[in-house]
């Protein structure tokens, strides 16, 4: 099985710590959701996993494969990520966003294959798409938008999915969408998915773990039952909270102190 392991990373910027002996798995077939107030650094945890932001310290690798040793094609073969904000070329189809998924798998001097043409449709399958694979990009809602950039990702083969807030900007139907998405490539295919998340609720109804980071630090990881209790958060959050099981489906339930 696939597992994603951050090993004492440690991770600044110009002499400052943002993220401090960070210590975390992620399996194969699992949704982790990275929760904490901004600004705790949950996206340059996402970027250090990926590569893009170097640590300082402590090393990421994948089955025991060090992930700083892999050329920028070979992490791509392995990770993909959808970021906060995408700029998408208006000019392009969805079928041509998505079989971008393929360059880390395309010959240097060579075109797409078949089997690229039947990986990309897949993806586009996959994240219910298919139907759009002919409309501009300029023609999507930004729930579409989201959905191409996970079929993009998907498209990749990935063996580890990173979502850095994937509902952003998006409404509630749409959350719930992209969320359940990330719920269904994980078991179905397998994938160590991390997603960095704001909505605790929406974090304790779709991952199977959490994780909380703040001040740059883990304070805990465990089952959303574990991680979102009234001590942990409103230590975290700098507010008291409340938490209840969910009346329906017994998840915990955050509510901030009517009170406060």
């Amino acid at each position: 099985m696939t597992t994603l392991s951050i090993s004492n990373l440690s991770v600044g910027y110009y002499g400052r710590a943002v993220l401090r002996e960070i210590s975390l798995e992620v399996r194969g077939g699992e949704v982790v959701a990275l929760v904490g107030p901004n600004g705790v650094g949950k996206s340059t945890l996402i970027r250090a996993i990926s590569g893009v932001t170097p640590a300082t310290s402590g090393v990421v690798t994948l089955d025991g494969k060090d992930l700083a040793k892999l050329n920028s094609a070979e992490r791509a073969r392995q990770i993909a990520v959808v970021p906060q904000a995408v700029n998408l070329p208006d000019a392009f189809t969805v079928a041509e966003i998505v079989m971008m998924g393929r360059t880390p798998h395309l010959p240097l001097w060579g075109g797409e294959r078949k089997r690229d043409c039947d990986v990309a449709w897949q993806a586009m399958q996959s994240t219910e798409i298919e139907s759009l694979a002919t409309r501009r990009v300029d023609e999507l809602s930004g729930g579409e938008r989201q959905r191409v950039v996970m079929a993009r990702a998907l498209a990749q083969e990935p063996r580890v999915l990173l979502l850095d807030e994937p509902t952003a900007h998006l409404d509630l139907k749409h959350q719930v969408a992209v969320l359940k998405l990330a719920q269904t490539l994980a078991q179905a295919h397998g994938l160590a998915v991390l997603a960095t998340l704001h909505d605790l609720n929406q974090a304790a109804h779709y991952a199977d773990r959490a994780a909380l980071l703040t001040n740059g630090e883990l304070r805990a990881v465990g089952r959303p039952v574990e991680v979102f209790t009234p001590a942990h958060l409103s230590s975290a959050y700098g507010l008291p909270v409340n938490v209840i099981p969910h009346p329906m489906y017994g998840t915990p339930l955050v509510l901030p102190d009517g009170k406060t």
